[in-house]
């Protein structure tokens, strides 16, 4: 392996697994984080950090200066409001893309969402498809890669069904009637496509939409995700419109939510692809859901989790 690859969000939970990833497989590996941030104590000296906000011309230009690949992965997805969305998705990816030209970076790669697009009527996948058109029309050498929900230990989105299993006494409001066909990745599987994608040319310049190894609709998630953990609810279906009602009470109450209405936008429709795509493009089999989720989920308790969650800090946009 060679050359320098530059990670923006690299304390995140994709950003760690790649980082480690990355360090294993040999290359060089830079992160750009926010002065709020606090390096993984795992890096060592084997990471060359660089600090600023995405939003800091100098300082994303020192992250990008003699990079070969930037893998783009910051966002406030998970934690966010529409501003932040706007703040650190859209105007931090265009920073980066202004930046990489100056600079003469081979390629970017954006990590995105299946459901991206700039014409969408949910906020999440609107700014995502802003954000894939930025990258697209850079001049840039360009991976885009759509990817379904991404799960694994103490991932914002199965993990925090089971939260909220947990701290949620007899009932669960599922948003609609549970027929939405999601299309979850595990967060390894994600981050051998995102290294694989680095030396396979038949990905360059192009929108990859890939997932794990089935479908599964929002119900038969909520039930699975129960029979793991042992957390049995009585599913009741509500509106979306009254979830986001709900969820916007919770947000002036709390410091962060467990469901936040971009965790709404995901589940507003289907986000499946092709299920040999995976394979087609990466060249090897994801793994099943249930089959995961039992190596880690299987006997912890998530009622601590959920308030320390919480009650943690909002991150300050980058």
């Amino acid at each position: 392996m060679g050359g320098m690859i530059l990670i923006t969000g690299a304390t995140g939970f994709i950003g760690r697994h790649l980082v480690a990833q990355l360090l294993a497989q040999g290359w060089g590996v830079r992160v750009l984080l926010a002065p709020t941030d606090a390096p993984d104590p795992t890096w060592g000296e084997r990471v060359d950090v660089v600090v600023g906000k995405l939003t800091d011309e100098q300082a994303v230009f020192r992250a990008v200066s003699g990079v070969h690949v930037i893998i783009h992965l910051a966002s406030a997805q998970w934690w966010g409001r529409a501003h932040d969305l706007e703040v650190i998705d859209l105007a931090g990816t265009r920073a980066i893309v202004a930046a990489a030209r100056a600079a003469r970076v081979g390629r970017i790669i954006l990590l995105s969402h299946l459901g991206a697009a700039s014409s969408s009527a949910y906020p999440l996948l609107r700014i995502k498809g802003y954000v894939e058109e930025a990258v697209r029309t850079s001049g840039l050498a360009y991976t885009i890669l759509r990817a379904g929900i991404v799960f694994g230990e103490g991932d914002a989105f199965i993990n925090h069904i089971a939260m909220q299993l947990a701290i949620t006494p007899g009932l669960f409001l599922m948003p609609g009637r549970g027929e939405i066909a999601l299309h979850p990745i595990y967060i390894d599987d994600l981050v051998r496509a995102v290294c694989r994608s680095l030396n396979e040319i038949a990905t360059v310049d192009e929108v990859i939409e890939f997932g794990g190894a089935e479908y599964i609709t929002l119900e038969d998630l909520l039930l699975t995700v129960m029979r793991v953990t042992g957390l049995y609810r009585t599913i009741v279906s509500v509106p979306p419109y009254m979830l986001r009602w709900i969820n916007g009470v919770y947000e002036r109450l709390l410091p962060r939510t467990l469901i936040t209405g971009q965790w709404l936008d995901i589940l507003a429709a289907n986000r499946t692809a092709r299920l040999g795509n995976t394979y087609q493009y990466f060249g090897f089999q994801p793994r099943r859901l249930e089959d995961t989720l039992l190596t880690y989920m299987r006997g912890k308790r998530y009622w601590g989790s959920a308030l320390r969650y919480g009650f943690r800090r909002r991150p300050k946009p980058r």
